[in-house]
C-alpha cells in the first residue's frame, strides 16, 4: 500500500491561546506528532490527541537550540512512515519562521505541505498597546523586518528602511538595538521619532517600553525587557494608550 505523506506547518500565533486559529486547532487534532517550537504557548496542544507523539524542537537565538537539519530529517521520517506530522510554530510559519526552507525541503523530499497561518506577533504586539500599523495621519503601510539576517550579507539595509516613511516593525531586534538605532540615525530617521518595545505580546507578562529611537539603547536596557519582543517605530507609536513625550519605561499587563 502507498503511504501518503503529508506535513503541516502550522502557525500557533502569538501565545494566547485564545488567538489559535480554528483550522489550527483542528490541523493539531489530526496530528500523530507535533514537532513544537520554543516559543508556542503549552495550552494549545490541549487541542492534540492524547495518543499524540509531542517532541520539543526549541529554536531561540542565543540559545541552544534543535539543529534545523535534526527537524527538517525527522518530520520525512515520520511522514514517510505514515504519520500525520504537524511542525507547529509560534506566530506564522511563513513570517520569520523558516516555513519557506522547510517547505522547499520537505518538497524535495516529495513530502506534501500544507499551510496552516497564524496571527503573527508583529501585527498583535502594536496593538495590544493601541498602537496601529497604518494611520491616516502618518503611516500609509508598515515594513516587517528581521533584526539580524542569515549572515552579514543578508542583514537589513537600515540606511534604505530609515527613508521611508512608514511602520517599521522590527522582529528579533532586542540584542542589536544599538546597532539597529545607529543606523536608522545615521540613515536620517529623527532622534524622536516614537518607538515602542512590547514583550510577549497577548500573555499575561506582557509588558512594554515607549520612548524614542535616540534613548532607545539606554530606555531598553534600564526596561529590562528581553527578547522575546517586537519593537515598532514611527508615529504611529503616537496612539499607545501610554505614549508620553518622554522616554519614560511603561511596564503593563493585558
Amino acid at each position: 500500500m502507498t503511504v501518503h505523506a503529508k506535513v503541516y506547518l502550522v502557525g500557533a500565533g502569538p501565545g494566547d491561546p485564545e488567538l489559535l486559529t480554528i483550522k489550527a486547532a483542528k490541523t493539531i487534532g489530526l496530528a500523530d506528532v507535533i514537532l513544537v517550537d520554543d516559543l508556542v504557548n503549552p495550552a494549545i496542544l490541549a487541542h492534540a490527541r492524547p495518543d499524540a507523539r509531542i517532541v520539543q524542537v526549541g529554536k531561540r537565538g542565543g540559545c541552544r537550540s534543535t539543529p534545523q537539519e535534526f527537524i527538517e530529517r525527522l518530520m520525512i521520517s515520520e511522514a514517510r512512515s505514515g504519520r500525520c506530522v504537524v511542525r507547529l510554530k509560534g506566530g506564522d510559519p511563513f513570517m520569520f519562521g523558516r516555513g519557506g526552507e522547510e517547505r522547499d525541503h520537505l518538497q524535495a523530499a516529495g513530502i506534501d505541505v500544507g499551510i496552516v497561518n497564524g496571527i503573527s506577533s508583529g501585527m498583535v504586539a502594536p496593538a495590544a498597546i493601541g498602537v496601529p500599523l497604518t494611520h491616516r495621519s502618518w503611516s500609509q503601510g508598515a515594513v516587517f523586518v528581521t533584526g539580524h539576517g542569515k549572515d552579514a550579507a543578508s542583514n537589513p539595509d537600515w540606511a534604505a528602511l530609515a527613508k521611508l516613511d512608514l511602520t517599521l516593525v522590527i522582529y528579533m531586534g532586542v540584542a542589536r538595538c544599538g546597532d539597529i538605532r545607529n543606523a536608522l540615525i545615521e540613515g536620517g530617521k529623527a532622534p524622536s521619532t516614537p518607538v515602542a518595545v512590547i514583550h510577549a505580546a497577548s500573555l499575561p507578562s506582557q509588558a512594554h517600553l515607549v520612548t524614542t529611537l535616540g534613548e532607545l539603547t539606554e530606555a531598553l536596557t534600564a526596561s529590562g525587557l528581553a527578547s522575546p519582543s517586537i519593537i515598532v517605530i514611527g508615529d504611529v507609536v503616537r496612539c499607545a494608550e501610554a505614549f508620553s513625550a518622554q522616554p519614560v519605561p511603561l511596564s503593563a499587563s493585558n
